[in-house]
């Protein structure tokens, strides 16, 4: 059996090879009561770390959340560590939000203990993942869908996030904590297949051991190797991915003839597209749309891509259109002369518009809205904002985003698709109709 100085001296040397700590230097300490917090806290101490221990309550599991906090502040008076804490209330946080009760948690907890340790000069933030936390990180990513960084498991260092015990199985946690005569409480939730991790923990990694009983020490060793290959990857990676890309004002033009030389377009445009929000499930239409006319449009949370001839823009959903992109009108609308009587009394149909083709103008486009147009609505006398008009008829910021504009130099004659200005209407005086009518594609 492993001793508790064996143990320290794995933590200190696991320390010293991935983490820039030094001895002087103040660590705040993630303190659930736990079996894992208790023993980092402990190991911390004993290696001389000055500590703080920081407990969170979620009120998630009644007298059970209240029995943890009281144990955390005993177990840091044991150690001799000053104890700090706060309560959430996490299901109204989760509700308001929008999210996962897993999800507010996560949200709440970093959020306080990165205040926390700001406030108290804390160089490091630790928290208490040790090996199969690891090993579980993986296989989740790889359930979920996952590029390369993905299966590299947790990282012993993220920002101010530490994560001292990683280089420790579950089985030494538990060993140290039974040599050194310490205490800890079990969460209930652990033992019920409700959250993700958890299934992974209790059903599926337990098969896998019947399979190879050394499926932690097997997957740990491949997530090693594939942080030395993301590296690699990483290097050769960002030099094709700076050959093609260009960003300007927080725009990124992808240049499309460059990107579909390369043997693996599909993973090279998912790496670019990973900061914007974009899912994997939507690569596939967006290479599709290289082949399509220019105009096609994509969508996350937070940006969107258009398809512009050669290449693909992505912007911030909202943000000013000062990369306007122009199109000649025959790419999207196709026109057509007609007589004023083989003009419909009166149709619904806003695929079409029709016009006086002696007024109109020469030289139309079309192009996207952008703040402070103007145009005159068809029945109306003067002219609208165009951001106003959006407002009134209540289009979603997808739908601003998505419109498209008919226009001569700054003059818009059409919302394509929803309403015509009042200028060019046709006239009991029209002698020549032109109409226009929205492409299939």
């Amino acid at each position: 059996m492993t001793t508790k100085q064996q143990i320290l001296s794995q933590v200190k040397e696991y320390i010293q090879q991935n983490i820039p700590l030094v001895q002087n230097d103040k660590i705040l300490v993630g303190l659930s009561g736990g079996a894992d917090s208790v023993a980092l806290l402990s190991i911390l101490k004993e290696l001389g770390y000055c500590c703080f221990a920081a407990h969170c309550h979620f009120g998630l599991r009644g007298e059970e959340s209240d029995r943890d906090r009281n144990f955390a502040k005993q177990i840091a008076t044991k150690l001799g560590v000053p104890y700090i804490e706060v309560k959430f209330d996490t299901l109204r946080y989760a509700a308001e939000k929008k999210i996962s009760v897993e999800m507010a948690c996560r949200e709440l907890r970093y959020e306080w203990f990165e205040t926390q340790r700001v406030a108290l000069g804390c160089r490091y933030l630790a928290v208490a993942h040790h090996r199969g936390d690891s090993v579980e990180t993986v296989l989740i990513n790889l359930i979920r869908g996952t590029g390369i960084s993905g299966l590299t498991g947790i990282s012993s260092l993220n920002g101010a996030v530490i994560r001292p015990i990683l280089g420790l199985s579950r089985e030494d946690v538990e060993n140290y904590i039974a040599l050194s005569s310490l205490s800890y409480v079990i969460d209930s939730s652990n033992k019920e297949s409700v959250y993700v991790r958890n299934k992974i923990r209790n059903r599926i990694l337990p098969l896998m051991k019947e399979i190879n009983p050394s499926v932690y020490e097997a997957i740990e060793a491949t997530a090693v190797h594939l942080s030395e290959t993301e590296l690699i990857y990483r290097e050769a990676l960002n030099k094709k991915i700076e050959s093609m890309v260009d960003i300007r004002d927080e725009v990124v033009y992808i240049n499309l003839q460059k990107l579909t030389s390369e043997t693996a377009v599909r993973t090279i445009l998912y790496e670019i597209l990973k900061p914007y929000g974009f899912l994997t499930s939507q690569l596939n239409d967006i290479i599709s749309s290289f082949s399509e006319e220019s105009g096609k449009r994509f969508f996350s949370l937070t940006h969107r891509i258009i398809k512009d001839r050669d290449k693909l823009i992505v912007a911030p959903l909202g943000k000013e259109d000062n990369f306007l992109i122009y199109y000649p009108a025959e790419e999207m609308l196709r026109a057509e002369y007609i007589s004023v009587e083989e003009l419909p009394p009166f149709t619904r149909d806003k695929s079409c518009a029709y016009f006086d083709a002696d007024k109109l103008p020469q030289n139309l486009i079309l192009r996207h809205w952008r703040m402070g147009d103007r145009f005159l609505p068809f029945g109306m006398k003067g002219t609208q904002k165009l951001s106003d008009y959006f407002t009134t008829h209540k289009f979603s910021l997808i739908q601003k985003e998505r419109i498209w504009l008919l226009v001569a130099g700054e003059e818009i004659l059409w919302l394509v698709g929803e309403r015509q200005s009042d200028k060019y209407k046709v006239t009991p005086s029209t002698q020549r109709v032109v109409k226009f009518t929205i492409k299939q594609r």
